[in-house]
C-alpha cells in the first residue's frame, strides 16, 4: 500500500500504511495507493448529456461502468485499477435528492470556478484570467450552477443597498465525473478506454476530454515531473489506532514530522481538530441500506454517504519545459556576468533547485552540508523527516519562498523556539494527500520546445477543502508576505515575480516567469464503495 515517496515503485523502504478491515473494502484504492506498479493510465473526463435529473435510472451509467471498469477498493494489489470522482452538478444530474446535495461541503457545492474562489486560488481577477491560466481561459470545469446563496433575494432585517451580482464563469467543456484508469502498458490502457467508451455511450455519457497519465520511476523508485524533479516526495502519514495499520496488522505509528489523523483524508474519522470529519447524508431507505451505507452516528433517520469517502481536488497544470530551463539558464548567465568572482557555482540547475527547494533527486537543500542537500535516509530515499527552524531558519539552504517550503512550512514559521511544536502541529492541520500523475510525452531536449502538450494532473485528497487545499494555495503559496517576504509568491505556481535567495554575505533576488498554467480544474466527491453502489442504484 502507501509508500514514501508515494509515487515510488515498491521496494525496500519504511513501513507502508494501509487500512484494516472493514475499511479496506469500503474505501477506494487510490486513497491508500498511487498504483506505482501500474505505470500508465488514462484520465477520462465524462459529461452526462441529458437535460433534466431523472426520477429513476440516473445511476444506470455507473452500474454499466462497474461491469467493465470496477472501481478498485483498498484491500490489496490488483492487476489493473480504477478510481472515480463526481462533481456536484454530476450528482444532481444523476438524480441525487436535493437534501443530500445540500449536505455537502460548501466549496464542493459552489465548485472551483465560483468567482470568489477563483480569486483566492489565483486564477482570475476582475473578470480577467490571470497569467497562471492558459491563454483563452481553462478548457474544462464542472460548470457548477450558481449556488442558491448567490442568487438569494430573500428579505433581510438590514437592508443593504449594495448590489452584488455574481458572475457565473463557464468553460467550453463540462465535466460531471472523472474516471481514472491505471494499467500496465499503453496497449491495454487504450483498449480499456475503448471498452469504457462503448459501455457508456448507450447511457448518453460522453468522454469529452482525456489525458494519458504516466508514472515511470527511475532505478531508485523516484518518479519525476516534466521539469525533471522528483515528485510526490513529501506526503502526510495518516494514523488512527485500529484502522491505519502496517503489513503485520499493528497500528501504523504516529509520524512525528508528517503524521495527520485519518480524518484529514477520509470522512467519518477524527480529524486534526479532534472532530469527526463530516460528510453528506442520505435519507434512511432500503436502497441505502442494501448498498451498505451505515446509519449516520449523529443524524437520526439518515445514512452516512460520506464515511470512507473524501473530496478530490483536480487541476490540470500545463508545463512549458523549454521556457523553464531556458529562463533558468538565462538567469544564471546574468548572475555570472554581474558577479563573476562569487558565482562560479551558479548554473541553471542551481537556480531551478532554489525555485523548488530540493535538488533534482528530491533531496532538500540544506546549509552546513558538504553536498548542499540533506543526506538520503537509511532506505536511500530523500529524507522527509526534518524541520526548518533549527536546521535552516533563515533559508540559506532551502529559500524561504521556495515551492516546497511554501507547500509545507513545518515549524519554519515559528517566531521563537517555544512556538516550534505549535507551528508544526498547525502546519500539519493543512496537509493534503497527493495522487497526481504527469501527462503527455517526455521532452527529448529540455531546452528545445517540441510543441507537445504536457504537464501534471494535480490530484489531492482532503476532507475540508477550505482548511486544507484552499488554505495552502491562498495563505502559503500565493501569500506575498509569506515568512516575512515582501511582494513574492510561489515561484513555481504563482505569476511572474521575484524570488529571494539568501546567500552569504548578500542575498540574490531573481525574476521568475510563469511556466505552469492551469488548463482546467474542479472539486470532486470521491465516494466510498458503498456510496458508489448507492449512486448506481439511483
Amino acid at each position: 500500500m502507501d509508500q514514501r515517496p508515494v509515487s515510488a515503485a515498491p521496494q525496500k523502504g519504511p513501513p507502508s500504511w494501509k487500512l484494516a478491515p472493514p475499511h479496506d473494502t469500503l474505501t477506494q484504492g487510490m486513497v491508500v495507493s498511487g498504483f506505482a506498479s501500474l505505470p500508465t493510465g488514462r484520465a477520462l473526463f465524462l459529461e452526462f448529456c441529458w437535460d433534466k435529473a431523472p426520477k429513476k435510472g440516473g445511476g444506470g451509467w455507473l452500474e454499466a461502468l462497474q461491469a467493465v471498469a470496477p472501481i478498485t477498493d483498498a484491500d490489496g494489489k490488483d492487476a489493473r485499477a480504477a478510481g472515480i470522482g463526481l462533481t456536484w452538478e454530476g450528482l444532481r444530474k444523476m438524480g441525487l435528492h436535493p437534501n443530500t446535495l445540500a449536505s455537502f461541503d460548501r466549496p464542493f457545492k459552489e465548485g472551483m470556478f465560483q468567482e470568489d474562489r477563483l480569486r483566492r486560488l489565483g486564477d482570475r481577477r476582475e473578470d480577467e484570467w490571470l497569467q497562471t491560466v492558459i491563454e483563452g481561459g481553462p478548457k474544462w470545469s464542472g460548470n457548477t450552477p450558481l449556488d442558491n446563496a448567490a442568487v438569494d433575494d430573500e428579505a433581510r432585517a438590514f437592508d443593504d443597498t449594495e448590489q452584488i451580482v455574481e458572475q457565473r464563469v463557464k468553460t467550453p467543456i463540462t465535466v460531471h465525473a472523472l474516471l481514472l484508469l491505471y494499467e500496465k502498458d499503453e496497449e491495454t490502457a487504450e483498449a480499456w478506454c475503448k471498452t469504457v467508451g462503448e459501455a457508456l455511450a448507450p447511457h448518453n455519457v460522453k468522454i469529452v476530454h482525456g489525458l494519458p497519465l504516466d508514472l515511470r520511476p527511475d532505478e531508485r523508485g523516484i518518479a519525476r515531473e516534466h521539469f525533471g524533479f522528483a515528485d510526490g516526495v513529501s506526503q502526510p502519514a495518516p494514523f488512527e489506532p485500529g484502522t491505519v495499520v502496517i503489513k503485520s496488522g499493528e497500528d501504523y505509528p504516529h509520524d512525528y514530522w508528517n503524521g495527520v489523523p485519518l480524518g484529514e483524508v477520509l470522512m467519518g474519522h477524527v480529524n486534526g481538530h479532534h472532530e469527526v470529519a463530516l460528510g453528506p447524508v442520505v435519507e434512511d431507505t432500503p436502497a441505502g441500506r442494501a448498498a451498505g451505507l451505515p446509519a449516520h452516528p449523529r443524524g437520526e433517520g439518515f445514512l452516512d454517504l460520506g464515511l470512507d469517502g473524501s473530496y478530490m481536488v483536480v487541476r490540470e497544470l500545463k508545463q512549458d519545459v523549454a521556457a523553464f530551463w531556458n529562463s533558468m539558464q538565462a538567469g544564471a548567465e546574468r548572475i555570472n556576468k554581474r558577479d563573476p568572482e562569487h558565482s562560479g557555482h551558479i548554473d541553471a540547475e542551481w537556480i531551478a533547485s532554489r525555485v523548488i527547494g530540493r535538488d533534482l533527486n528530491g533531496n532538500l537543500l540544506c546549509p552546513n552540508s558538504k553536498t548542499g542537500v540533506l543526506p538520503v535516509d537509511k532506505y536511500d530515499q530523500p529524507d522527509n523527516d526534518f524541520l526548518f527552524y533549527d536546521r535552516d531558519r533563515h533559508g540559506h539552504g532551502c529559500p524561504l519562498g521556495s515551492h516546497v517550503r511554501r507547500g509545507n512550512p513545518r515549524d519554519g514559521l515559528a517566531p521563537k523556539p517555544s512556538d516550534k511544536q505549535t507551528l508544526l502541529d498547525a502546519a500539519n492541520n493543512h496537509r493534503i494527500l497527493r495522487r497526481g500523475r504527469k501527462y503527455g510525452p517526455d521532452i527529448k531536449d529540455p531546452k528545445t520546445d517540441d510543441g507537445a502538450d504536457r504537464g501534471l494532473l494535480f490530484i489531492c485528497l482532503n476532507t475540508d477543502i477550505t482548511r486544507q487545499f484552499e488554505f495552502v494555495q491562498q495563505t502559503w503559496m500565493l501569500n506575498p508576505n509569506f515568512a516575512f517576504l515582501y511582494d513574492e509568491v510561489d515561484p513555481l505556481l504563482g505569476p511572474k515575480g521575484m524570488l529571494t535567495i539568501p546567500q552569504d554575505p548578500l542575498r540574490r533576488i531573481i525574476e521568475i516567469d510563469t511556466f505552469v498554467k492551469m488548463a482546467g480544474g474542479e472539486y470532486f466527491f470521491l465516494p466510498s464503495m458503498p456510496a458508489i453502489r448507492y449512486l448506481a442504484s439511483l
